[in-house]
This record gives C-alpha cells, structure tokens and sequence, in this order.
C-alpha cells in the first residue's frame, strides 16, 4: 500500500515496542519513523513505516502485538523529513510573520484546519480531534484534524510553538516574589544545597500528617541523600518558598524515564495550608517543565490526600484510582495549563 502513518497506544511495559516492530516486519513493514508520546491514556506509539500490507491488517496485527486504539491512515514521503529541522524551519517562518499562526500551527501539527477564535477558550473538548491553543487573553487558534487525535505530547509542541509569536516575556530569574491572596508574601527560590538546615527546620515544624501526605510515610527527618538527589539538576528541579527567614514550602519535579512526562511533590509547612502557597509552586513548577520541554506532569497521592487532589484539579489535572484502593493518580498536561 506504501506509505502509512500508525498511532498505537501501548502497555507502559518493557519489550511491548519490540512486540510491535515485529508485527509491522511481519508484514513486509520497514519503520522509517517513530515517536513516542506521552497522553493522558497512556503512552502513544507513532510509526512512520513503508508497508505492502492494507491498513486494516495492519491495524489487526499490532492489536494481536498488544496495541490499543490502533489507527493507521495514509502517509506520504514527504512526511519523512526530520522533525527536529521541520520544527526549526516553521519556527523561523513564524519569527518573521507571526500574523500567519494559524496555518503554521496546521503545519506543524499537519492539522485539516486552523482558525483563530476569540472570547475565553474551552479547554476541555469532548471531541479528540480539536485543540484550541491559548495565545492570548482572549485570543486562541482552534486546530481540526480528522483522521488522528491530538495527544498530550502536541498540545505541549502547539503551546511552546505559539509562544514565538508573543512578546517576549521578562526572564524570570532564580528568585521571584509571590503575593498570595491573604495579603501574604513568600519568595520562591531555587532549591540548592545551602537549604539544607531550613528545609531539615520545615520537616521539624511539619505535623505527621502533612510528612505521610508527602512521603506516604510519617518520615521523621529527610535523608541526606534524598535531598541531595533533589538538589541534582540532572535528575529534577525544585523550589522553596521563604518567609521571614524560614522556609515554609518545599515543591519537586522529578524527572522520569517515562518520554516527556516528569513527577511532581508539594509540601507546605501546616500553618500555611490552604492559603494558596501550594498553588503557586504547584504552578512556578508546572512552567518550568514547559520551559524544560516535558508534555506532562504526574503525581501520586494517597487518597485522603483531598488538599493535592483539590490543587491538581485547579491545574487541569485528570485523576484516576491505581491498583492501590488508597492511592490517586494524577496526570496534567503541561501545554494547556501553562497557556491559561
């Protein structure tokens, strides 16, 4: 048949990508391309392959290899060319005619449609094929694409892309001033190694609970070597918040071997609950994985846990029940929560 394009999401196991490629060499398949997504079902499998097989058996075949939501639709060589460079082009078309955002958008995502649309926009869509990608305050572009749902992952790529045709926005430096809505003010800041006796002082203050929330345990002191491992830039980022010479929030993004997906943590010192402090670092948090290209962020709660519950919420996030009956999951994607 030639050229098709196959999406699959998959068991987050290891060799079921193996089990795959091999159904797809099993019918004379060659995989010119592949992409591996992140989405809010799962981790989605997109293959670029030559193929003599029709797609109906295609799609048969890599559900008898352990793939769900099989779609396969037609493909051409001109979809070949490299995502990376691609990307870079339309983002230097973009620089210099940004009025044109809309069909660079439908480009890069090989969107049917694209259209500007004004007023607030919905970002829960019931319908898989729209995306709408804020831009502004009450400015964003809608995309169709008929044939193939748009995943987590491209709604990171759509909003980091939009991005290029605003105005550029002041850096925020490794220390900013929160107001939080009681009138308080803390200032968030980078966590490094210098924290370690305030952050030792914020476990100190911290009732029982509010440790067993955050570590699933009543942990009694942080270990050295977990907070080293928080401080190390190549495993994550995290942030304290400081008042008054304390500090009094703690937030962390763990990064994860799952593709563009990273874990987040939040604990907030009791007397500063429900005051919107977890909110903000939840938030500075949020934006940085953006800034740092992850399409998603997870977390883990135990189910009594209704303050992160209520947080993640505010954010977006979806949430489900693990195998563990005491344990929440939570999955936020990153490209629409940063834009709104």
């Amino acid at each position: 048949m030639g050229f098709l394009r196959i999406r699959t999401t998959v068991d987050e196991r290891p060799g079921r990508l193996a089990s795959l490629a091999a159904a797809l060499a099993d019918r004379g398949g060659n995989i010119l391309g592949l992409s591996v997504q992140p989405d809010t079902d799962g981790t989605v499998d997109e293959f670029v392959a030559d193929i003599p097989a029709h797609p109906e058996t295609v799609r048969q075949a890599l559900e008898a290899a352990g793939g769900s939501r099989v779609q396969v639709v037609p493909a051409t060589a001109h979809e070949l060319t490299d995502e990376p460079t691609r990307a870079l082009l339309l983002s230097s078309r973009l620089r210099s005619m940004p009025w044109r955002l809309p069909e660079l958008l439908a480009e890069l995502l090989r969107a049917d449609d694209a259209r500007w649309i004004y007023g607030e926009p919905v970002h829960d869509l019931p319908d898989p094929t729209l995306l709408v990608v804020p831009v502004a305050a009450r400015r964003a572009v809608r995309l169709r694409r008929g044939e193939l749902p748009f995943t987590s992952t491209e709604a990171a790529r759509a909003a980091a892309f939009a991005r290029l045709a605003q105005p550029v926005a002041e850096q925020e430096g490794a220390e900013r001033g929160v107001k939080l809505a009681d009138g308080a003010e803390v200032t968030l800041r980078t966590l490094t190694s210098i924290y370690r006796e305030a952050v030792r002082d914020l476990h100190d203050r911290c009732s029982p609970e509010s440790r067993r929330f955050r570590y699933f345990t009543a942990l009694p002191a942080l270990p050295e070597r977990v907070f080293d491992r928080m401080c190390d830039r190549n495993r994550g980022h995290a942030l304290v918040a400081g008042h008054d010479g304390q500090v009094v929030g703690m937030a962390n993004l763990l990064f994860t071997s799952d593709p563009g997906s990273a874990e987040m943590a939040v604990l907030v010192e009791d007397r500063w609950q429900g005051r919107g402090l977890g909110t903000a670092m939840a938030r500075a948090l949020v934006n940085a994985a953006r800034d740092l290209g992850y399409a998603e962020i997870r977390a883990t709660m135990l189910s009594d846990n209704a303050r992160m519950r209520r947080l993640l919420l505010s954010l977006g996030a979806t949430l489900c029940y693990t195998e563990d009956p005491g344990v929440v999951a939570a999955r936020l994607p990153v490209g629409v929560m940063a834009s709104a």
